[in-house]
C-alpha cells in the first residue's frame, strides 16, 4: 500500500468526528471502512518499527483526502484558522499602523484615526528602527505583525526615527483594537452618482455600507463595485442584495445531496430604490457573485464588467478539536432563477479547475459564448440569462491590455511602484499637504513629471530591472496614473486611489458612468424580454 493510499485511509479517522447521520443511517460499507480505518491507525500507531508522530501524518492525510473532491474543499491549521477568522471578525488587536518596508526599514504610511499610535504621537514617515529594544531593521514582511500585534491591553515599546530629529524618540503604546474594513472606497462619482467599493463580505460589512451611504448623502445612482471581492459571509450577502429588493424577494437557494434546500430572502424593504450598475471581473467569487446574481434575476440592475470566477459550493466549517478545521462542500449555490452559480469542474483536478480560469482572464479561451449554455429567464422582464457557472454581464468590457508591457508589470511586481512611492513621499509629503490640502485640489492640479518617471526607472535599473525603452514609452501614462493613485491614497485615504484610478483608467467603471447618463436610451432596453 503506497504511502499516499495510506493518507487517505488516515484521513477517515479523523473525519469520523464530523457531524453525520446516525449509525442507522450509515450503510453497512461506511461502518466497515470507519473500523477498517481505525484498526490501520492503532497498528501503525502501536506496531511500527520506529516511533510515529502520528499528527503530520493525519493532518497531510485530510489534504490528500480533500484534494480528491470539488476545488474547494479544504482544510485550514491551526495558525490558518486564527488569521482567517481575525480577517472576518471586523478587528484586531495591535498598535494602528499601516506600514511598509523600503530597503529593510518599516516606514509608517498612516495611522489610524484615534488608534493606539496617533495617541502616541507617532506620525506618517516615521521609521521604526526598535521594537521591545531589539532592532527592526531587517525583518522580514511576514515577522512583523507578530511583534506589533498582542493582546488589548498589552504594551510595546518601539523606537521612531524621524525625519529632521536626530536622536532615536521612543513611545511605549497600549495596544487595542483595530478596526478591520470592508469598504475599500465610497465617493461621489458625479452630481447625483454614489460609488462604493465592497472588497470582501466580513462581519461589519453591511454596517460600513450604511455608513458609506450615509456618506454620500442623497444620490439616485449608485456603482456598486465587487470587482476583485472574493466572498466572505453569506448572510452579510443576502444583506446587501435585500438593500436593494422589496421585502421576501427571494436572493439564493442552496441544494445539496445530505441537507434539505434552504432559501434565503430579503428580510427589509428595499432601503434604496435609484438606479444601480454592478461591476465584476474575473475575481467577484461567492459571496459577490450571490449579490450581483439576485440584483440580475430580478432586473434590478445592470451588471457591468467581466465574466465572475464562479465559485458557488456551500462549504461547512467543523473544528477538528486542535483549532484547525475542515470545509467541506455540502451544496451548490443557486440565483432566485435558478441559475448554479459554479462553474463545472472535475473533481481532483484542481490545477486544471484553476489552469482553465487564468486561460480565460488571459483571453485564451471566449467564455463568454451562450450558444451551448442553458438558458433561464429574470423574474420580472423574463429576458434571457445563462447559467453555466459565474455571473455574465449584461454589458461585458474586456480588459485593455493594450498599453500594458512586460517592464510595466515588472516595475508593479518587484516592488519598484511601492518603493518609489515611499521614496517621494518622503521627501515631499510636507510640500504636498501644504499645495494641496484636499483631495480636490490634488486632482486638479497634482502631476508627476517626467523627471521623476526618470528617477523610477532609476531605482529599477540599481534594482536589476533592465531598462526598456520600448515597454516604458508604451506604458508611461498607465505608470503616471497608477502612481499618482499611490500617492493620492497615502496622502489622504483609501477613496482618493479610486478616485484618481477609476475615471482614468477603469473602462467597466467609465461604461458605467455613461449608462447612468444615458439610462432610458442604453439600460432600459437591456431591461427587455
Amino acid at each position: 500500500m503506497s504511502f499516499c493510499r495510506i493518507c487517505l485511509f488516515l484521513s477517515a479517522v479523523v473525519l469520523a468526528l464530523w457531524p453525520m447521520p446516525s449509525q442507522a443511517q450509515r450503510s453497512r460499507e461506511d461502518l466497515e471502512q470507519i473500523q477498517k480505518l481505525n484498526r490501520f491507525y492503532s497498528l501503525l500507531s502501536a506496531s511500527y518499527v520506529d516511533k510515529v508522530d502520528m499528527a503530520p501524518i493525519v493532518e497531510s492525510a485530510i489534504k490528500a483526502s480533500l484534494a480528491e473532491l470539488d476545488p474547494h474543499s479544504y482544510y485550514l491549521t491551526a495558525e490558518e484558522m486564527k488569521a482567517e477568522m481575525e480577517s472576518f471578525a471586523g478587528e484586531f488587536s495591535g498598535i494602528g499602523v499601516e506600514y511598509n518596508l523600503l530597503r529593510d526599514t518599516i516606514i509608517v504610511v498612516n495611522t489610524i484615526a484615534g488608534g493606539p499610535a496617533e495617541n502616541v504621537g507617532i506620525r506618517p514617515n516615521d521609521r521604526i528602527v526598535e521594537i521591545e529594544g531589539r532592532s527592526a531593521v531587517g525583518l522580514s514582511r511576514t515577522d512583523i505583525p507578530a511583534l506589533l500585534r498582542g493582546e488589548k491591553g498589552s504594551r510595546v515599546s518601539v523606537g521612531i526615527m524621524r525625519r529632521g530629529v536626530k536622536e532615536p524618540l521612543c513611545f511605549t503604546i497600549t495596544r487595542d483594537k483595530i478596526p478591520i474594513t470592508t469598504i475599500d472606497a465610497a465617493y461621489r462619482a458625479a452630481d447625483d452618482v454614489g460609488y462604493i467599493k465592497v472588497n470582501r463580505f466580513g462581519h461589519t460589512t453591511m454596517r460600513e455600507f450604511r455608513e458609506a451611504m450615509t456618506s454620500l448623502g442623497k444620490v439616485s445612482n449608485l456603482i456598486l463595485d465587487l470587482r476583485g471581492n472574493g466572498g466572505g459571509l453569506l448572510g452579510q450577502a443576502v444583506e446587501m442584495a435585500g438593500y436593494f429588493l422589496p421585502k421576501g424577494s427571494l436572493v439564493v437557494y442552496t441544494e445539496g445531496r445530505s441537507i434539505p434546500s434552504e432559501s434565503f430572502y430579503a428580510d427589509r424593504y428595499n432601503e434604496f430604490k435609484g438606479r444601480v450598475v454592478v461591476l465584476i471581473d474575473e475575481s467577484s467569487a461567492s459571496a459577490s457573485e450571490i449579490v450581483a446574481g439576485a440584483l440580475q434575476d430580478w432586473d434590478r440592475a445592470i451588471v457591468v464588467g467581466r465574466e465572475s470566477f464562479g465559485k458557488g459550493l456551500v462549504q461547512r466549517q467543523v473544528g477538528l478539536g486542535d483549532g484547525s478545521a475542515v470545509r467541506l462542500t455540502i451544496a451548490r449555490y443557486h440565483t432566485p432563477s435558478g441559475r448554479v452559480i459554479q462553474r463545472p469542474y472535475t473533481k481532483g483536478d484542481k490545477e486544471g479547475y484553476y489552469k482553465a480560469h487564468y486561460s480565460r482572464i488571459a483571453g485564451i479561451k471566449d467564455s463568454l459564448a451562450t450558444d451551448s449554455l442553458p438558458k433561464y429567464r429574470t423574474l420580472k422582464s423574463k429576458r434571457a440569462v445563462y447559467g453555466g457557472g459565474g455571473i455574465r454581464p449584461d454589458i461585458v468590457v474586456h480588459s485593455d491590455t493594450t498599453q500594458v508591457s512586460n517592464y510595466m508589470i515588472k516595475l508593479l511586481s518587484q516592488g519598484l511602484y511601492r518603493d518609489f512611492v515611499m521614496s517621494y513621499l518622503d521627501e515631499n509629503r510636507n510640500e504636498l499637504l501644504s499645495h494641496y490640502p484636499a483631495y480636490e485640489s490634488f486632482e486638479k492640479s497634482f502631476y508627476l513629471s517626467d523627471t521623476e518617471l526618470e528617477r523610477l526607472v532609476a531605482m529599477a535599473a540599481a534594482a536589476g530591472v533592465e531598462y526598456d525603452a520600448e515597454g516604458f514609452a508604451l506604458s508611461r501614462e498607465i505608470i503616471r496614473n497608477q502612481l499618482s493613485a499611490m500617492i493620492a491614497q497615502l496622502l489622504y485615504s483609501p477613496s482618493a486611489f479610486y478616485r484618481w484610478i477609476n475615471p482614468r483608467q477603469v473602462d467597466s467603471y467609465i461604461k458605467a458612468l455613461e449608462l447612468l447618463a444615458e439610462w432610458d436610451k442604453q439600460a432600459t432596453p437591456l431591461l427587455k424580454p
